[in-house]
């Protein structure tokens, strides 16, 4: 991990934080012509039920700036489908393009895989839109690799879409 960052769970306190992180990425998505997040798509209530049903990490910088943030579920049925205890999924990868560092990107997925491989869990999975090939490209050089589709998902905020599914063996730690 970049040693410019520094890793917390997310509190109450930094829900705000982490709606502004996930508007920032969203309306940067759209200006680069991605229709993944939309504006508003997750608000307070959403980061509140993730913290309480799994882990929210928020990055800093060494200056206390917020930066980046992942969620990470220890299931994840509606991609994965019922699963063994053998992974954690990573979902809500975001980062403030203006304000973080180079490599954040690449040091909130370490950080990932360190969390679940300390677990004792050997797989890291995560998902993401089948119709945006610059995502999947950064995961596969991330070292992830595709394991499947789900041809219909939902977040439950509009129509149904593609997933790509992909997962990376963090092997023994």
């Amino acid at each position: 991990m970049t040693s410019e960052l520094v890793l917390d769970l997310a509190a109450d306190s930094d829900v705000p934080v982490l709606t502004s992180l996930y508007d920032g990425a969203a309306r940067w998505m759209l200006d680069n012509g991605i229709d993944q997040w939309q504006p508003g798509g997750k608000d307070a209530e959403h980061f509140r039920l993730r913290m309480k049903e799994g882990e929210v990490w928020l990055a800093r910088t060494a200056g206390g700036e917020a930066v980046g943030a992942y969620e990470l579920w220890w299931d994840d049925e509606p991609a994965w489908g019922p699963q063994p205890p053998v992974a954690g999924y990573v979902h809500r990868l975001m980062v403030d393009r203006a304000a973080a560092p180079p490599g954040t990107g690449k040091a909130l997925l370490a950080h990932a895989e360190r969390r679940i491989a300390e677990s004792g869990r050997p797989l890291c999975r995560l998902d993401c839109r089948s119709d945006n090939p610059g995502l999947l490209r950064y995961y596969r050089g991330a070292g992830y690799v595709v394991v499947g589709g789900l041809a219909a998902k939902t977040d439950g905020g509009g129509s149904p879409y593609a997933v790509t599914l992909l997962e990376k063996g963090l092997g023994p730690r």
